[in-house]
């Protein structure tokens, strides 16, 4: 065992999670645009521990979408227990994109112009696939999706109505009419 793999003791963990909520609520307020410095006064933590923690801000980023891709894999799973398969599908969809509304941090993570870096995070973003695929391919396979849609597909439909998401922006009737483009 390694000491990257090692449990954080109960400070670093509480120190940690400082960061990410700081670096969410900063980065729902301002944006990209926040210096590490800022997310380090904002946990009360001076920047050395924040660093740490997250060598830069793309690991940072990664962390947020880690800890959301956690809370969504729990809700695939969720959604995958519905027998019927568009029932499921939709289930995740909205789910998904009921919680990402709520997280603009998360929403910036995926969709702003720092990107993140998938490799720390990829075992989560592997499991939330996963689910995500079984469920897919149940409703193409009962014949509720087209037959070319796919788990890719998917996340482009989240991330456009993630886009809508801001201002005036009707994100659940972009996703009603996507919807009706893709069923069949």
């Amino acid at each position: 065992m390694t000491s990257s793999d090692r449990p954080l003791r109960a400070d670093a963990r509480r120190n940690r999670d400082a960061v990410i909520d700081a670096a969410g609520e900063l980065f729902a307020q301002h944006g990209d645009a926040v210096q590490m410095d800022e997310i380090a006064a904002r946990a009360g933590l001076g920047v050395g521990t924040l660093y740490r923690h997250f060598a830069d801000k793309q690991a940072l980023i990664a962390a947020i979408i880690g800890r959301r891709f956690a809370a969504m894999t729990a809700l695939a799973r969720s959604a995958d227990q519905a027998e019927d398969p568009w029932t499921a599908f939709e289930q995740l969809l909205y789910g998904y994109l009921e919680s990402a509304r709520t997280d603009a941090a998360f929403c910036l993570a995926l969709l702003g112009p720092e990107k993140p870096d998938w490799n720390e995070i990829a075992a989560e973003k592997a499991e939330f696939s996963a689910v995500t695929e079984q469920i897919v391919r149940r409703a193409v396979e009962a014949g509720h999706l087209r037959e070319d849609f796919s788990s890719d597909d998917f996340i482009l439909i989240t991330r456009g109505a993630m886009a809508t998401m801001t201002g005036a922006g009707d994100w659940r009737r972009y996703v009603q009419l996507t919807l009706e483009g893709i069923r069949r």
